[in-house]
């Protein structure tokens, strides 16, 4: 791509009307190669300790092997693939010494130096990717309903309400391999914003308003619309809410610009 390029950044974070937090999110910038960003959205299960242990071993494995990994030769999807893999492994050996049964969804995306994005998820934690208001691509959820609407029996309206819209097919933590649906971004381009989010956030939100938030406002501004404008959606029954939001802007000579 010969056009520069910028990103700006945000996270958030809330516990919404639970009682505890069991979602965590990092965006991780890469100590040695500019321009190479980790972002990753975990939503915890298994109680107040159980959900919290499994969604930070979800960060603590993104932060080890994000450390060690060298963008110039290493690959992007063993990358991704082996966060899930480690993270799974030590969830299911927590397990065996907690009384919890804790699990965890994940939702990653690694932008590279060269204008690549790669992505995995595994669980109801979304990705999306607009271009202005524009949705390019979503994840699909692991979960009952998303297997319905795959199937033809619910539109995606009715999956949003359906009463077992909280039930995964799969996620880490399980006892059979976690499901691990990949997907690359050949080029992200100026306009391009990317967003990582827990069912706590994308519940309460269409496409169109999503992408409306993700170009009219800046990431910052848009995490914290968003996670006021969920909860009062919820009215007093939210889940925990998390999300990391990236948009690529043109590079105007902004100081501190992340250039390629």
């Amino acid at each position: 791509m010969s056009q520069g390029y910028r990103l700006t950044a945000s996270t958030g974070i809330h516990k919404g009307d639970r009682e505890y937090q069991q979602d965590q999110v990092v965006l991780l910038s890469h100590a040695r190669v500019n321009g190479c960003v980790l972002a990753v959205v975990a939503d915890g299960m298994g109680g107040r300790s159980g959900g919290r242990k499994a969604s930070d071993q979800v960060m603590l494995s993104a932060r080890q092997l994000f450390e060690r990994f060298a963008p110039e030769n290493d690959s992007p999807h063993e990358l991704l693939q082996q966060l899930l893999k480690e993270a799974h492994l030590v969830i299911k050996l927590t397990a065996i010494s907690a009384e919890q049964e804790p699990h965890s969804t994940v939702a990653a995306f690694l932008i590279l130096p060269n204008g690549e994005c790669h992505w995995i998820h595994a669980g109801d934690s979304r990705i999306y990717h607009f271009h202005g208001d524009r949705l390019i691509k979503r994840t699909m959820d692991h979960s009952y309903v998303q297997a319905l609407v795959d199937r033809g029996e619910l539109t995606e309206e009715e999956a949003s309400h359906h009463p077992q819209s909280n039930i995964l097919l799969g996620c880490l933590g399980t006892e059979s391999d976690p499901p691990m649906a990949y997907h690359v971004i050949d080029q992200v381009k100026p306009g391009d914003s990317l967003m990582a989010c827990s069912d706590g956030v994308w519940h309460y939100f269409t496409n169109a308003e999503l992408g409306s938030v993700l170009a009219g406002l800046s990431p910052r501004e848009a995490t914290e619309f968003l996670i006021d404008k969920a909860r009062s959606r919820a009215r007093g029954g939210g889940d925990n809410l998390s999300l990391v939001v990236v948009r690529i802007e043109p590079l105007v000579g902004t100081p501190g610009a992340i250039r390629r």
